[in-house]
């Protein structure tokens, strides 16, 4: 069985000192190429240094997340573009809204996201997109783009069915986490699954984030090897064997990131 991590924060300071001995227990689950998260300019490009030098294992998003919108300037804009060149990359972003804490105004979230949006368009790159507490805002930008980008995923998606019937209208494809293995805010997700597409699930972990509750043990972080174990909570909740599913969000994600 083997699966594709979509979202994996690779160069977070969790992982300074052992990237290596991740991805080697990574790909000993079965669970490779991974996509590295970028988040700002800075880790955007060290993922994308760190793709490079493990050809058909990484490849790594390139953008700056809400949080960091404050950043955004024509250097930064300029600085993605070049990234966005690269062998490695595999989609613009992360990129989005995020009015949960606002690190960042609205005001500049929204117009880092339709620049970066834009310069999708434009280089024909899919995006990975972040949305929290900002749906109307974020669907009414997104929509306004959508028909020009090759591809659109959303990140970690933990909304409502009415926020999943949305981006399934614009045909975006849905990235779950093990958020849904969490008994104390995941389970709305459990019936909703059965409403996304087979062809539009596609499987990550946001380590060293989210660690799925129901490990039969606690680590003190989340890690890509853990994906085998979401993918099997996930097919359970689908009636469907693990090695089915499996196979089927690999093909979706190679598909999605034109991943050769």
């Amino acid at each position: 069985m083997q699966l594709i991590d979509i979202g994996v924060n690779l160069m977070s300071p969790a992982f300074e000192n052992d990237r290596e001995v991740v991805l080697a227990a990574s790909r000993e689950a079965g669970v490779f190429p991974l996509i590295i998260t970028g988040s700002s300019i800075e880790s955007s490009a060290a993922a994308l240094d760190f793709a490079c030098a493990h050809p058909r294992e990484c490849w790594a998003t390139a953008g700056v997340h809400p949080h960091n919108a404050k950043t955004w300037n024509a250097q930064a804009q300029a600085h993605l573009r070049e990234m966005a060149a690269g062998r490695a990359l595999a989609a613009i972003g992360e990129c989005g809204l995020d009015y949960n804490r606002n690190f960042s105004s609205p005001l500049a979230q929204r117009g880092c996201f339709e620049d970066q949006l834009a310069l999708a368009a434009e280089l024909g790159k899919p995006v990975f997109l972040h949305e929290r507490d900002a749906f109307d805002d974020f669907s009414a930008i997104l929509k306004k783009y959508r028909p020009r980008l090759p591809g659109a995923v959303v990140h970690c998606f933990t909304g409502t069915l009415k926020e999943l019937d949305a981006y399934l209208e614009m045909d975006c494809h849905i990235g779950i986490t093990g958020w849904i293995c969490d008994e104390r805010r995941g389970t709305h997700l459990i019936p909703l699954l059965k409403r996304i597409p087979p062809d539009r699930l596609l499987l990550e972990t946001d380590a060293p984030y989210l660690i799925p509750r129901n490990l039969p043990h606690r680590p003190h972080r989340n890690e890509p090897r853990y994906l085998p174990h979401i993918a099997a909570f996930i097919a359970q909740a689908l009636d469907k064997k693990a090695e089915q599913l499996a196979a089927g969000t690999y093909a979706n994600s190679l598909r999605f990131f034109g991943l050769g």
